[in-house]
């Protein structure tokens, strides 16, 4: 006697495997989706975090240039130690 083959045998494994396969993809392709969201928002945040930076090096640049200035000097003077020019009248409220 002859053995018979089932004929949608095989068949049914590939599609099944196919399935499979596409499934797996169709996961993969959600989760980097979502990794490049995150990854979008991040570098946002990042530049945002970079110009506050540049701003902040420009003060420090504006104050650098100020304190080596006659101005900081004379403002400095005043305000810490009291002092003030020979012909300088300063006038106070009495408490």
């Amino acid at each position: 006697m002859r053995r018979r083959r089932k004929k949608g045998t095989g068949i049914g494994i590939i599609v099944f495997v196919v399935l499979i396969l596409f499934g797996i993809i169709a996961y993969k392709k959600i989760d980097l989706e979502k990794r490049g969201v995150q990854a979008k928002q991040k570098i946002e945040n990042l530049e945002a975090r970079m110009k506050e930076e540049e701003e902040r090096a420009e003060e420090i640049k504006n104050l650098e240039a100020y304190v080596q200035t006659k101005r900081y000097i004379e403002d400095v003077a005043r305000e810490k130690l009291g002092l003030v020019y020979e012909d300088e009248i300063i006038l106070q409220q009495e408490e």
